[in-house]
């Protein structure tokens, strides 16, 4: 499995793994104990899932073809509208 391979696959299990834990705390049987640590394991999923966005972004570049031919990098600009509250 190459490295892109294998972080899009940790990637989906984080994301399977917290979808889970949405599924037993809305089933309602979990206890208050239980709930309030699927709840902090959720929080600690999503920073993780949300981390991994972000080190994928950063690596996403545009190529640039300059007029003698060659070709540059350009970071990758978020769309237009995209707030940064959102991340």
């Amino acid at each position: 499995m190459a490295a892109g391979e294998e972080a899009e696959a940790d990637f989906a299990t984080t994301v399977e793994r917290l979808e889970q834990l949405v599924e037993r705390l809305e089933s309602g049987e979990l206890s208050l104990e239980g709930s309030l640590a699927a709840f902090e394991q959720g929080v600690r999923l999503t920073r993780d899932a949300q981390r991994r966005l972000d080190e994928a972004e950063l690596r996403v570049r545009t190529l640039i073809e300059r007029p003698d031919g060659s070709i540059d990098f350009a970071p990758f600009d978020a769309p237009a509208g995209e707030d940064e509250s959102e991340r």
